[in-house]
């Protein structure tokens, strides 16, 4: 196919290319309408991106210093314990700081764990089993799943299985991997104990997809009310407007011109709110949105399950 053939194009070529296929219509105009615990019209969904100590850098033998810094230095050839350090500060201090604001406020939370991250910290594991928090299995070690083959995918999707069920006691039943390969889905649906995946941004509702002539379950993702935003280009230049982003979107989902129930998820890293004023203006918002009876904070299997008990998967 000629590169003017591909422009003019105006649908995808669905035949042999890898991976699910798009859906750009979704639910319309017409979602269904849900209701969340206690009734509530917009379920908040807090997850803690648990990476810290999994990441890639040469102490692991990588070869390479993970991104995702405060400030804009990278070393190539050689340890990065600056970058090194920032990680260790969201495990040895930054993730109690958000555990002392969830016990506070009585919220339950989903962590994206990484395996390995669990393993080298096993207090917060037993931390999180014991507040009855969800662990989602969020990779074996924090790897973009795009670079592996299907195979070694599929050993660390099983890998991730078995690490976090011996740290928190319990199997994890929900899986967001960092950057997703177009097999993901598959190998999460082959291996048979998930509920649902998190891997995609497109909706503000869970939906249900067949993978290989079985309904699978979506919980969609989201970047907008992510901490990410602090240190990644375009994001937040302080605490006040992941506040007022967060806030901004909770107002809107309890008033969306429709009597929809929605989703609202918020991505934290101890690394990056762990910090004194980013945790705040977490725990100021939790409180702001407390204040409402039409909203509830959960976690995503809470939410899967309810989804699914109010609009059952298809046959």
């Amino acid at each position: 196919m000629s590169m003017n053939d591909q422009f003019f194009r105006r649908t995808d070529l669905e035949e042999g290319v890898p991976g699910p296929r798009r859906d750009l219509v979704g639910y319309g105009e017409h979602p269904p309408v849900v209701r969340w615990a206690n009734e509530a019209k917009v379920a908040i969904q807090i997850v803690i991106n648990y990476e810290e100590g999994s990441e890639k850098t040469f102490a692991m033998g990588d070869g390479v210093n993970d991104g995702l810094y405060e400030l804009p230095f990278a070393v190539d050839d050689q340890r990065d314990l600056a970058v090194e350090s920032m990680y260790e500060y969201g495990s040895r201090a930054g993730i109690w700081r958000l555990f002392r604001v969830f016990d506070a406020a009585e919220v339950p939370v989903t962590f994206f764990a990484a395996a390995v991250a669990l393993e080298r910290n096993p207090e917060v594991a037993k931390k999180l089993a014991g507040r009855g928090d969800e662990a989602a299995g969020h990779g074996f070690r924090w790897s973009n799943h795009y670079e592996m083959t299907r195979d070694e995918e599929r050993e660390a999707i099983k890998l991730a299985v078995e690490s976090i069920e011996k740290t928190t006691g319990t199997r994890p039943v929900g899986w967001y991997c960092r950057e997703m390969s177009v097999n993901t889905r598959d190998l999460v649906v082959e291996e048979g104990g998930f509920f649902y995946d998190s891997d995609t941004y497109n909706e503000d509702l869970p939906y249900w997809t067949k993978v290989n002539g079985r309904s699978h379950l979506v919980v969609p993702y989201s970047l907008v009310v992510n901490d990410a935003r602090y240190i990644v280009g375009t994001g937040y230049g302080s605490p006040e407007q992941f506040f007022e982003t967060a806030k901004a979107s909770i107002d809107r989902l309890r008033n969306d011109g429709d009597d929809v129930g929605r989703m609202m998820s918020i991505g934290i890293h101890p690394r990056v709110s762990g910090n004194p004023a980013r945790a705040d203006a977490l725990a100021r918002f939790i409180a702001y949105a407390q204040q409402f009876d039409d909203v509830a904070f959960m976690r995503r299997i809470d939410i899967a399950q309810t989804f699914a008990q109010q609009v059952p998967k298809p046959e």
